[in-house]
């Protein structure tokens, strides 16, 4: 089955048409990245397929379930069990914890921080990600590559089926993007949870499998480049010159 598959999506704001007719699968397990110069529509088509936008035309759908028509909470539901998002300015909430907010989407399904299993799952992914000593502080508290990482831990928390990650390496400097990318390979590795990554960054898109180029609102070509950043940073100027 497909982890993600997008048929001929349009998406307008106002007059202007960012996405024309787009078309994307990723396998399940999948690891892929999307890349495109700023405003060419890659952050709203990951906000379409985790159904926090809705698409103007054609169809998405993650594991098989169409997400364009699903009404607000019904794919809230969807998303925090089968979809997790890493979003660029990190939506974290103040009034909580690190912690807290990490477990948000299983303490949304009814789960409590103090069980064994969320608690064990927590505690790992801190771990992971070198944020354990920042469990009790507030998102405010932190510098922006630490909500970074914190953002990320929240969108693995529930071991979904996709993770739609919008630049996650985007406040880190070249060594944490590096442990990102490790991360994000050691999650798609188990051959369960599929990863589509949005990146400018051809070192990040080199984690990937496969890597989609953006433009005019559709996907221009697309290579297989894993590990080598250079034969990708030549193909961007190509398509972007």
């Amino acid at each position: 089955m497909e982890a993600l598959k997008a048929d001929d999506v349009w998406r307008r704001y106002g007059s202007q048409e960012v996405l024309k007719g787009l078309d994307l699968s990723l396998a399940s397990g999948a690891f892929e990245a999307l890349m495109g110069p700023s405003g060419c529509g890659k952050s709203t088509f990951l906000h379409l397929a985790a159904g926090l936008l809705a698409a103007d035309r054609g169809a998405i759908e993650i594991g098989g379930v169409d997400v364009v028509g699903m009404r607000d909470a019904v794919a809230a539901k969807f998303r925090r069990r089968h979809v997790g998002v890493v979003f660029q300015a990190f939506n974290l909430l103040n009034e909580k914890s690190v912690e807290d907010n990490i477990a948000l989407p299983l303490m949304l399904d009814g789960m409590r921080l103090s069980s064994p299993k969320v608690r064990g799952r927590v505690d790992a992914l801190m771990g992971e990600l070198g944020i354990s000593a920042l469990a009790r502080k507030r998102p405010e508290e932190l510098s922006g590559g630490e909500q970074q990482r914190v953002a990320i831990a929240r969108a693995l928390v529930a071991e979904p089926d996709i993770v739609l990650a919008d630049e996650p390496t985007g406040n880190l400097d070249s060594a944490s993007a590096k442990g990102i990318c490790s991360l994000l390979r050691g999650v798609n590795r188990g051959g369960k949870t599929a990863i589509l990554l949005v990146t400018h960054d051809p070192q990040v898109a080199a984690c990937a499998d496969r890597v989609h180029f953006l433009r005019d609102g559709r996907i221009a070509a697309s290579i297989d480049a894993r590990g080598d950043a250079a034969r990708i940073s030549q193909f961007y100027l190509e398509t972007y010159r």
